[in-house]
């Protein structure tokens, strides 16, 4: 069964049973994805580490050539 058939479903139920329609799926995605991420700054920050950055520094650090010194 899809996402829009269970949709259909429920709200054909919801209108048997005289209760308001669900929301359509996907209608809440954006604003769970900023809770996701604000959380996540939230955890950071508890636990001393940067905000913000930890992926861009994380690839600079893998893909940074490191130069050693002459004689060592």
């Amino acid at each position: 069964m899809s996402i829009t058939q269970q949709y259909a479903l429920d709200v054909y139920r919801a209108s048997l049973h005289g209760e308001p329609a669900p929301p359509a799926p996907g209608r809440h995605d954006w604003r769970t994805v900023r809770e996701l991420r604000d959380y996540r700054r939230f955890e950071a920050v508890i636990a001393g580490r940067p905000a913000r950055g930890g992926i861009r520094a994380a690839l600079a650090r893998l893909t940074h050539t490191r130069h050693r010194a002459a004689g060592c």
